[in-house]
């Protein structure tokens, strides 16, 4: 078990729920971090990307930094500008 995944059994045992937390915020991260890389991959500037999703620079700067929560139509506008399909997958 590494430090962390240690330090987060220690917390989940005084904090129940801090377990999913961590990982929601984590999911949430991951996809952030997705969509800029599917962006930089096409070539586009948050600028251009900007202007393809009909919004700001600041908001695809949140998205790729996910400093708020990101709706699903909003996720679906930007699988479109990228070519992509969006999947939505439970586990």
């Amino acid at each position: 078990m590494s430090d962390i995944e240690k330090y987060i059994a220690k917390r989940e045992k005084k904090t129940p729920g801090f377990r999913k937390t961590v990982m929601d915020e984590y999911n949430n991260l991951r996809i952030g971090f997705q969509i800029k890389e599917l962006r930089t991959k096409k070539g586009m500037t948050q600028e251009e990307f900007a202007k393809k999703l009909k919004t700001t620079k600041s908001a695809v700067s949140r998205l790729e930094n996910h400093t708020e929560s990101i709706r699903l139509s909003t996720l679906e506008k930007v699988a479109d500008v990228l070519g992509k399909k969006l999947v939505v997958n439970f586990k």
